[in-house]
């Protein structure tokens, strides 16, 4: 509500602010920024203070009607991360809630209690009993009705002044205790040095346990006995330890560290803390059923157990990786710890709150064996150029003539040989160097086409993306400026995307298809057929040939199911108005069974292997030798 006309009562009675808190005051914010709320149920009365307010310079004000709507709108103000409370305005006289249960609400929240909260009261038969229980509830100010300007606005700057100082203390108390924690960590780093003992919950640390694995691995080799290992790493810890800081994150290990010590019944069993949400225990001369059975007892402990801090409450849960020594077996302390991780990274894999033991046949195992020996062979051939294109033919059914081929990337390893996409692809999406080899594959397959001559600017290249291509959001544009620098016409280009990637990012992956049609590129389905829930997708998917996945190609001449499914996805196809490409054709009677389907090209060995070259041109070649 603005101002009022000149004549008001409002005017006449106002006097002017008192100087030297509007200059305080306006140091830190300027008063229209300021957030003031006002909760009255009585809208006369909340528009005469709005009025008061806005005539004092404060114009970002907000009436609310009653208290539950209050606390709603500061939970809604938190939750979108709106602009903060500088003031908040309750009327004594709310129905919904009592403005005592309002105020204390506010005034033990953490979030909330640094907002001053002025009562203003309309009832005449306050007095000083209930002004100091006022005061004992959180309030700030009670200011008694009728409101006066004179008065009033001066009050308004005092409270706004005092959650001023309650920030400055709060950001002092927090110095405090950084320097103090920092302090705690250097003391418990000295201290760690002297007993080797974990400085926070007093545990073994991670140093001190591998001495005692090692002690103990020697003693069951020689007595012929099994070592077991527990990795027991805290599920969602990071999501508490961010939420509500690092003190209550500590306070957590410790409890949990308290937990894990009921466990450690006898001098055979070592419980340690090895990082910082992970704990070990050391079981010597142990069966597999009994540390199977010792994990699970865990595990039902921390599904019962509760993390409370201030009104809140969390839950956690663990994952157990485990490894047992088999009797007799020399082992090293470092596989025996990475044997126990390895075991826990399945059981996370799995769905978290899991235990797991040590297998050497795990997948997940293998794959973090893949990435560990991949991933530096991935760099280097990004680094030092030992990644090349080879080319496929793709022929034209109709015709006869080869119009296109399928770009395919290889790395040229030490040896001079070349290593196929289905070894280093799928760790270089686990790893997330995958948008780099995209963008890498998109720039020389456009680029091959630029060194083509004029007279074969018919060809045309099928260029692979991966699942992940369309997570780039600089992708599209990097296209655009490779074919403009280029001068290549973007209709000789056909992006191919898997049919499983294309249908787990439907919405995304349709409207980068749009956007690369826009630029004259076509799209082709890969792997088509291999899910055949996609087929309730092709209606509205704008992609311009479908590659029949070669799992129905392979065997075609003899499986007369093959034979029914691909005669029913060239149907599709047509009806649909689209292309069909049959993959992996090895012979001539597979060659002329698609051509009797009516599939419009074919791709395979018969009809061309992978090479460096294309078109017969051999002064163009992209995949040199080192």
């Amino acid at each position: 509500m603005g101002d009022q006309s000149p004549k008001s009562a409002l005017t006449r009675e106002h006097q002017p602010d008192n100087p030297s808190l509007n200059q305080e005051i306006n140091q830190t914010d300027g008063l229209n920024t300021m957030r003031i709320i006002i909760a009255n149920e009585n809208t006369n009365h909340a528009l005469f203070t709005e009025a008061l307010l806005h005539r004092s310079g404060f114009k970002n004000t907000q009436m609310i009607p009653n208290g539950n709507e209050l606390i709603s709108e500061l939970n809604s103000s938190l939750l979108q991360q709106q602009e903060e409370v500088d003031l908040i305005l309750i009327s004594n006289t709310l129905s919904d809630i009592k403005w005592q249960t309002l105020c204390k609400r506010i005034n033990q929240s953490h979030v909330w209690q640094n907002i001053p909260v002025i009562l203003i009261a309309s009832d005449p038969e306050w007095f000083e009993a209930s002004a100091k229980q006022a005061f004992n509830c959180g309030i700030t100010d009670v200011i008694y009705t009728p409101l006066r300007p004179a008065h009033f606005s001066p009050r308004i700057y005092s409270a706004l002044l005092l959650k001023k100082e309650r920030i400055i203390r709060m950001i002092g108390k927090q110095e405090i205790e950084a320097e103090l924690a920092e302090r705690k960590v250097v003391d418990a780093r000295l201290q760690h040095l002297i007993n080797d003992d974990d400085d926070l919950t007093g545990l073994y640390s991670r140093r001190r346990l591998v001495k005692t694995l090692e002690n103990a691995l020697s003693f069951s080799t020689k007595k012929n006995q099994a070592v077991s290992l527990l990795h027991i790493d805290i599920d969602q810890f990071k999501v508490i330890n961010n939420l509500e800081g690092l003190q209550a994150g500590d306070q957590l290990l410790v409890n949990i560290a308290n937990l894990l010590r009921d466990f450690i019944d006898d001098d055979d069993k070592t419980i340690a803390r090895i990082s910082s949400d992970e704990y070990s225990i050391l079981i010597q001369n142990s069966t597999p059923e009994a540390a199977l059975s010792l994990s699970e007892e865990i595990r039902h402990a921390m599904k019962t157990f509760a993390f409370e801090i201030d009104d809140r409450v969390y839950h956690v849960g663990v994952s157990i990786g485990l490894a047992v020594t088999i009797k007799g077996e020399k082992i090293s302390a470092g596989e025996m710890l990475a044997r126990a991780d390895q075991a826990c990274f399945v059981a996370k894999k799995h769905g978290r709150n899991m235990i797991h033991q040590y297998d050497n046949q795990d997948k997940e195992v293998h794959q973090l064996r893949d990435e560990a020996y991949w991933a530096p062979k991935i760099k280097d051939a990004l680094t030092n150029s030992r990644f090349c294109l080879m080319f496929q033919p793709v022929v034209n059914l109709k015709t006869d003539q080869i119009e296109h081929y399928e770009a395919l990337i290889r790395i040229r390893d030490n040896n001079n040989e070349l290593i196929s996409p289905g070894i280093f692809i799928p760790v270089a999406e686990r790893i997330g160097m995958i948008h780099d080899i995209d963008n890498w594959v998109i720039k020389q397959a456009i680029n091959a086409l630029q060194q083509l001559p004029e007279e074969k600017s018919y060809v045309s290249l099928n260029i692979n993306l991966s699942s992940h291509a369309f997570h780039d959001p600089g992708l599209l544009q990097r296209i655009k400026d490779a074919l403009s620098e280029s001068q290549v016409d973007g209709k000789r280009i056909t992006f191919e995307i898997t049919e499983t990637a294309a249908i787990a990012n439907y919405e995304q992956t349709r409207e980068m298809i749009i956007k690369l049609r826009e630029l004259g590129c076509s799209f082709a389905l890969d792997d088509f057929g291999v899910g055949f829930n996609s087929f309730s997708y092709l209606k509205q998917f704008p992609v311009d040939y479908l590659k029949i996945d070669g799992s129905f190609i392979t065997n075609l001449i003899n499986d007369e199911v093959d034979q029914t499914l691909v005669k029913s996805m060239v149907e599709i196809a047509k009806t649909l108005g689209k292309k069909t490409v049959a993959e992996f054709v090895e012979n001539e009677e597979t060659l002329n069974m698609i051509k009797s389907y009516g599939i419009d090209y074919a791709q395979g060995y018969y009809i061309g292997k992978p090479g460096s070259e294309f078109e017969g041109i051999e002064s163009v070649s992209f995949c040199p030798l080192p």
